[in-house]
């Protein structure tokens, strides 16, 4: 089974799109949560994130990994493609 990947962004984020991009190539289905200009859902993100307000923030089956640079460093390091496919990381 695959993970359940969710991912926190903004239309114009550059680094947004680059990490949406990268688990598109990899055919992963994931949630996004577009929060633009939305404060409430922005702050929402921030407590899963213990205070983290940069965009994008990606969880793994429930577990943060971080934004854009650490999503690209899983994958260089080999480690991204048997996280999207565990149920647990």
């Amino acid at each position: 089974m695959a993970a359940k990947v969710e991912i926190y962004i903004w239309t114009t984020c550059p680094f947004c799109v680059r990490a949406k991009g990268l688990l598109k190539n990899k055919g992963v289905d994931f949630i996004e949560y577009n929060i633009d200009g939305d404060e409430m859902a922005r702050n929402k993100m921030a407590e899963r994130t213990n205070g983290k307000r940069s965009l994008p923030q990606i969880f793994i089956n429930d577990a943060h990994i971080g934004g854009c640079d650490d999503i690209h460093t899983l994958e260089s390091q080999g480690k991204l493609d048997q996280m999207l496919v565990s149920e647990n990381i």
